[in-house]
């Protein structure tokens, strides 16, 4: 594009970046950022796609046609392959587009104005907390919501004028001490660390699928180099960032407390819940999303689940109990639960030898579920011992306090 006699590049991709900045395209491109378009086939843009939308939005380089919803939503975030058109112009379903894992043309992946924004690309304003917002926002991905809940957002925005965010080197502990923004603690630079655009290397958990998962796992799964990095040495990079701040035992202590939501979500209803949801597929009507229970499964890990694990892994109690482990609970219990009892009735009363075996099946895995440690209060079928236990604490709870 010509513009008063200058050549303008409208898409200016990671390729283009790499001239100058070849160590940060390279971490970036190696990150699951990069690998954000990947969304395009999942179940999540199912919903955006066919559930939500339909394919009446027609351009040249979609003459079947996309889903307008998917187009102003999904795409936004997530990037969409830019498509060229004769004569050089762009699809309009394409662009303009700052997805983070944006597909360009010239075949890189990404776009670096997701953070850097057009004009000024000030890494000031990448590294302000409302840029992850663009995003990182919403009943599924809530991290920005959690991080102006916690601790170190409150501190932020009390002492935003102390935090020194257009300081070249920007080292926590050294250019600042007010408080730390996401930049700081999944990117920049530490006493011990340099700049890393792969946001996933001070990562110790995935909490993004049903069950949470060691990160190097996920990153075997999309082919990234990150398999090769160990949990292990992901946390002790994101512990060298908390020790700008706080003692060891201080940061220990957290990581246990984290640990222990990640195993109770995993272990009570993660797990089994997976489980059952695969052994009632036999009982339900095909398409996805047309099944109740594909609604209450779907939302239980996807929003409420993933929640309370974010909430715990970000200090955001308000996220990780009432709107996480609360709703799990309670979506468990009084929808998947009483779904799953309809399932088997109308799998046992059928008459068709599948659908029954089916119902046998689903019925033997609930039982096992309700009958274990984690759930059989469900049954009243809580142990003397821990009735005994529950009943001292509340006398001593009331002791303490009826003064």
């Amino acid at each position: 594009m010509n513009h008063n006699g200058f050549k303008i590049s409208v898409i200016v991709s990671p390729k283009d970046c790499s001239n100058c900045h070849p160590k940060q395209v390279r971490e970036n491109s190696e990150s699951h950022h990069a690998a954000a378009g990947k969304i395009l086939g999942s179940l999540d843009n199912l919903l955006a796609q066919v559930v939500e939308g339909n394919s009446a939005f027609k351009t040249p380089g979609f003459p079947h046609g996309n889903s307008a919803a998917e187009v102003n939503g999904c795409w936004q975030c997530h990037g969409s392959p830019v498509k060229v058109l004769s004569g050089g112009k762009l699809d309009p379903a394409t662009w303009p587009n700052t997805g983070i894992g944006r597909l360009n043309p010239d075949g890189s992946e990404g776009a670096c104005s997701a953070c850097h924004q057009r004009h000024a690309f000030s890494a000031a304003q990448a590294r302000h907390p409302d840029t992850c917002g663009k995003c990182h926002l919403g009943p599924d991905h809530p991290q920005k919501e959690i991080y102006d809940e916690s601790k170190h957002g409150i501190a932020f925005h009390a002492h935003i004028d102390e935090m020194n965010m257009d300081n070249p080197k920007w080292v926590v502990g050294e250019d600042y001490h007010a408080a730390p923004t996401c930049a700081t603690c999944h990117m920049s630079a530490t006493r011990n660390q340099p700049v890393n655009h792969d946001v996933g290397l001070r990562i110790s958990w995935n909490n993004r699928p049903p069950v949470s998962v060691r990160p190097e796992v996920a990153d075997a799964k999309m082919g990234l180099p990150g398999k090769d990095v160990d949990w292990q040495t992901r946390r002790k990079n994101m512990q060298d960032v908390c020790s700008a701040c706080h003692v060891p035992s201080f940061v220990e202590n957290f990581y246990t407390q984290y640990d222990g939501q990640i195993e109770l979500y995993n272990e009570k209803f993660g797990k089994p819940g997976g489980e059952l949801y695969k052994a009632a597929l036999p009982l339900l009507k095909p398409a996805k999303f047309s099944n109740k229970l594909d609604w209450t499964w779907f939302l239980l890990w996807h929003h409420e689940g993933r929640r309370a694990r974010m909430g715990a892994s970000m200090q955001g109690p308000d996220f990780n109990h009432w709107l996480g482990n609360f709703e799990v609970a309670q979506h468990f219990y009084t929808e998947m639960v009483p779904q799953l009892d309809e399932l088997i009735t109308q799998g046992m009363s059928s008459g068709e030898d599948g659908k029954i075996k089916a119902a046998k099946n689903l019925q033997a895995k609930l039982d096992e579920v309700l009958n274990s440690e984690n759930h059989r209060w469900y049954l009243n079928k809580m142990s003397p011992e821990e009735k005994a236990r529950r009943k001292k604490a509340a006398e001593e709870f009331k002791a303490r306090y009826a003064k």
